[in-house]
């Protein structure tokens, strides 16, 4: 057993007679908080691109197919960020278990900053052709690149600045950051979408993702202040660093990996379907408005926060695991009715329905980075975690793709859809039922409090 794979002891020694790593409140809520402004920047990002998927790149980059092929394109284009993100998995997975935690992230925000800014300036279609959707497609790559390996990097530092017995609610702050990215996404868009139909198409939907540059230089400037994880500086002391962290994990730790992708579905997934294929849903199988429908993603957010910040403290109880295992059960349950409640077109039941399936699904997600990051030792955690979610990522980044896919089929009948969704739930379900019982402590002590 690895060293720093012990059960919390002493401050003064472990059971394996290495030292005790003793963390602050104070600096585990500061590192705390620069994971959660990343993160919010990286989901912010990553979210604006969803949107326009939905309803701005489908008409402006791939205006020579009919409407349902544009759509299907645009979310395969959505899609192909997923499958980049194992692959940053690997690359920053590497970087952040051998070099450090800290200067991974750097790395990524600026990766990720950058390419969602440089979306804003693409010409479209009908300015150079079909270099424009090939050129968005290579910077969703990029994007799907860095975003996996900022999440498990995010979550991975949070948990090992955090003391042992409040690791819930700091691992949840990272997590926090996919609520704001979407207020911020969906705020932005919403603004747009008051303009003129010919002034939004031209450059108003460019604004949000130009935002992405001023919103970078504040990201670094906070991440510049954060410190390097105190369990990886323990490592490098041991010198008990993987030589390549995801062969290792693929090796060693593969049961770990599989359950950690189970538990991780829903919260990728399942989100995707409620947002990126309900707006598109909403607005062109059931002709309600695309500003209802990103509004509803807007409202959605702000009950996604209260039940992070809430399940987070639940998870410190209970266990993470278990955590899991309640929300994907209820998230099946709810599935077919909030397909339903949508189907009324009803404005008010369009917005309840899809902010309780996020709020709802939200159960799951809050407690993803407490989960991952307890089902890996230290010295393969930054890979292990980052594969884990981005894996799960790539198997259902497509999602809005084969829900779309199915809706045509069933001749635009919702209920293939919830079918998905509760299929998907009960996978998360399982992986949270298994993954409370393969949890690892850290060898980790609080710091004293001040007299």
């Amino acid at each position: 057993m690895n060293k720093l794979e012990h059960a919390a002891g002493t401050t003064s020694g472990g059971p394996g007679g290495a030292e005790k790593v003793v963390v602050t409140e104070k600096e585990a809520g500061r590192v705390a908080f620069a994971s959660f402004v990343g993160t919010a920047l990286e989901w912010y990002d990553y979210y604006l691109f969803g949107t326009a998927a939905a309803i701005v790149f489908n008409r402006l980059y791939f205006t020579s197919l009919n409407p349902t092929a544009a759509t299907l394109a645009a979310f395969a284009t959505f899609g192909v960020g997923f499958v980049a993100r194992p692959i940053g998995a690997v690359i920053f997975g590497w970087l952040g278990d051998r070099i450090g935690r800290r200067p991974a992230l750097l790395i990524t925000v600026v990766l990720i900053g950058v390419a969602t800014g440089l979306i804003g300036l693409l010409p479209g279609y009908a300015g150079i052709g079909i270099a424009a959707p090939l050129l968005l497609v290579l910077l969703r790559l990029l994007q799907g690149i860095a975003v996996g390996g900022e999440w498990g990097g995010a979550v991975t530092l949070a948990v090992e600045h955090a003391p042992p017995a409040k690791r819930g609610r700091y691992a949840a702050l990272p997590q926090v950051g996919s609520p704001v990215g979407t207020l911020l996404s969906s705020g932005a868009f919403s603004l747009v979408l008051l303009l003129p139909k010919d002034s939004f198409d031209s450059w108003g939907w460019r604004l949000p993702f130009l935002a992405a540059f001023p919103l970078l230089l504040i990201a670094v400037y906070i991440r510049r202040k954060v410190e390097e994880s105190p369990l990886f500086e323990e490592l490098l002391k041991q010198d008990e660093r993987a030589k390549i962290p995801a062969v290792d994990v693929f090796r060693t730790a593969w049961r770990r990996l599989l359950v950690a992708i189970t538990s991780a579905l829903l919260g990728v997934g399942g989100f995707y379907i409620l947002t990126t294929f309900v707006i598109s849903y909403g607005a062109d199988t059931l002709g309600l408005s695309r500003s209802l429908m990103v509004n509803a993603t807007l409202v959605a957010a702000v009950f996604q926060i209260a039940v992070i910040l809430f399940m987070g403290r639940v998870a410190e109880r209970i266990g993470p695991g278990r955590v899991t295992l309640w929300g994907g059960a209820a998230t099946a349950l709810l599935a077919f009715p909030l397909f339903w409640l949508i189907d009324t077109e009803s404005p008010l039941l369009v917005v309840f329905a899809v902010t309780l399936g996020i709020a709802v699904l939200s159960v799951a997600y809050a407690v993803s980075g407490a989960l991952l990051t307890e089902l890996f030792p230290a010295h393969l955690r930054y890979s292990g975690v980052a594969l884990a979610y981005n894996l799960a990522g790539a198997l259902t980044g497509f999602l809005p793709f084969v829900a779309t896919a199915l809706l045509d089929v069933s001749g635009g009948a919702s209920w293939p859809v919830a079918l998905l969704l509760a299929a998907l739930s009960l996978l998360t379900a399982l992986g949270g039922l298994l993954g409370e019982r393969m949890r690892v402590k850290d060898n980790v002590a609080s710091a004293p409090a001040a007299s």
